[in-house]
């Protein structure tokens, strides 16, 4: 079938002969006249090649083309609709707009329930999808795509078609269980004593506190590494290894009772985290909105 000579009228027309099985209340549905819904369902007749709906004794009743069509075009209007809504005025409060956004660990942590929270006072009706990533660079290439409409985590590699603020930063802690003797003073050379936790979410043996160390030409005990952050506290909780994470993950892991939480013994600067979007979603009024709730909701979490 050739798609250039289908009028999207006709479908909407199909749809509300769909909803109401009059052709009179399909027109009233859509704004139309009764002649002007007859001639539409004339129309799809011939376009479709078949009756779509014939009259029975509690109106009119679909064939079983008529029912083959009806969740495919259903579909496809709402999926039309949704896209083309970003061009009219916004209204947060009626707005049925889909958005996704990609979060890294901590900040799913950190931010999600306050973003679900603004979603259900001001926006019942956006639906939010939420996607997962690990390397910072994969947040470009989520945007790149049209996977993620924003994302948020540290700030991927510089790019002019990748926008960024940011949001705030993280400064790292040691933390040690409780009642961990070193807890008490714990200076470099008390640090190097111990075993070590390394927190890599990318999976690498060399982090910053190795980095740090390196630069004075020492190394560190490495006893475990593993990728999920809020796994490590737990973990120190129950052991004598120290970590050196940031302290908002300490805070927010419950585990914050059972830990000493003490200054790391090495100049580390604070971790950065951004809000980041395309360039082509600039001046998507869905989008813009919902970036200055994420930047709003921020000094709120962490007062």
């Amino acid at each position: 079938m050739d798609l250039h000579g289908i009028d999207l009228n006709l479908l909407v027309a199909f749809d509300a002969l769909m909803a109401e099985r009059s052709v009179t209340r399909a027109g009233t549905r859509i704004g139309r006249t009764q002649p002007a819904m007859s001639a539409a369902l004339s129309r799809l007749r011939s376009l479709l090649r078949d009756e779509l709906f014939v009259r029975g004794p509690n109106g009119l009743q679909p064939t079983p083309r008529a029912l083959d069509l009806a969740e495919p075009i259903s579909h496809a209007l709402g999926e039309i609709q949704r896209t083309l809504e970003f061009t009219r005025e916004f209204v947060p409060s009626t707005s049925t707009v889909s958005l996704t956004l990609g979060l890294s660990d901590h900040p799913t942590f950190l931010v999600l329930p306050r973003l679900v929270a603004i979603l259900r006072e001001k926006a019942p009706g956006i639906a939010l999808s939420v996607r997962n990533f690990t390397n910072r660079d994969d947040a470009i290439s989520m945007l790149d795509a049209g996977e993620a409409d924003m994302t948020i985590g540290v700030p991927p590699t510089s790019t002019g078609r990748i926008l960024n603020v940011r949001l705030f930063d993280e400064r790292f802690v040691c933390i040690l269980r409780k009642d961990h003797p070193a807890a008490k003073h714990l200076d470099l050379k008390t640090f190097l004593s111990l075993s070590h936790l390394l927190v890599s979410p990318e999976n690498e043996r060399f982090g910053v506190v190795d980095a740090a160390l390196a630069k004075k030409g020492l190394k560190r005990r490495l006893a475990l590494t593993l990728p999920h952050m809020y796994a490590a506290p737990a973990l120190i909780a129950s052991s004598d290894m120290v970590a050196t994470i940031m302290e908002g993950v300490v805070a927010a892991s419950g585990q914050a009772e059972k830990l000493s939480v003490v200054t790391v013994p090495l100049e580390l600067a604070p971790v950065q985290f951004t809000l980041s979007w395309h360039r082509r979603n600039d001046t998507h009024p869905a989008q813009a909105w919902f970036r200055s709730c994420v930047s709003a909701a921020f000094p709120e979490i962490l007062l």
